[in-house]
């Protein structure tokens, strides 16, 4: 169902794809937007057992093109070191694919939501509360569980 990579040389073990997406901030979240135009948006997130987390409002773009399409790709750089002289970048990717599903149980939401305050904002445990109970009553969590993903890496061009 899913392409094996072309170049194997480059493809990353698993210990060390997972690893890129427990230690990165940012990814980029790729839907199936309106009128079947990608949609792609950077987010924060939180990798945990093979399932990807971010948060959004429960309206808009993301959160439409989710509910009319779960199947989403996700992308984090973890390198990207541009070679001029070489006409190169030495980089290092993850991509995920994986199926979008609405987390809607209080205790997981308030779980999930957590580990992403504990990430971004660590120490700000109470402060984090607060803002989750602000904004909970418009607040989507979402999880993306893997189904397939592949880490790759360009040290020196082929």
């Amino acid at each position: 169902m899913f392409r094996e990579m072309r170049r194997k040389k480059q493809l990353l073990s698993v210990e060390l794809t997972e690893q890129i997406l427990m230690n990165e901030s940012t990814g980029v979240l790729g839907v199936s937007g309106d009128d079947g135009y990608p949609y792609t948006v950077p987010l924060n997130y939180v990798y945990e057992n093979r399932e990807i987390y971010f948060h959004c409002a429960k309206a808009g773009h993301k959160f439409d093109s989710i509910k009319n399409n779960r199947k989403v790709s996700f992308c984090v750089i973890s390198k990207d070191d541009i070679i001029p002289e070489k006409f190169t970048t030495y980089f290092r990717s993850v991509i995920v694919f994986g199926r979008a599903v609405e987390i809607e149980e209080d205790g997981e939401k308030l779980r999930v939501m957590r580990l992403l305050g504990s990430k971004y904002a660590p120490g700000l445990d109470e402060a984090g509360d607060k803002a989750i109970q602000r904004a909970w009553n418009i607040l989507c969590v979402m999880k993306v569980k893997v189904e397939h993903m592949t880490g790759k890496e360009a040290i020196e061009p082929d």
